[in-house]
């Protein structure tokens, strides 16, 4: 009797990036981006961050601990922002808030991209 069962298909190549890593860590920082456009794609990113944490370990770890404090201190900030947008203070909070979002995926990107750990995953800054 033969075997009619077919050979196991080999990994195919985009089925990388949602295994933790360098990756899967960058497609979150453009996930985070794309959700100034897409409001669920950071929330998509923010899952991602929260299933892959603690996997990969050494410098990958500190990018996702960053990814996963950027997306709720900015949705903190945010809210602070919309509550001051009563007292016409809150719309420029809101492009603050932008901005600080888009610099810190920036930066992340720019040291996952050198397979670096991000510097101080804890700051409320930067």
């Amino acid at each position: 009797m033969t075997d009619t069962n077919p050979p196991p298909a080999a990994p195919r190549e985009t089925d990388q990036w949602l295994e933790p890593g360098k990756t899967n860590v960058q497609i979150v920082y453009f996930l985070y981006i794309a959700g100034m456009f897409i409001p669920i794609l950071p929330l998509v990113g923010l899952i991602m961050a929260y299933i892959n944490r603690g996997k990969a370990g050494g410098w990958v770890d500190t990018h996702y601990t960053y990814l996963i404090r950027t997306f709720w201190i900015g949705l903190l900030y945010g809210a602070i922002a919309v509550i001051l947008m009563m007292l016409l203070i809150g719309f420029l909070l809101l492009v603050a808030v932008a901005v600080w979002i888009i610099v810190r995926c920036i930066v992340g990107l720019q040291a996952a991209g050198r397979g670096e750990p991000v510097k101080n995953p804890e700051s409320w800054l930067i």
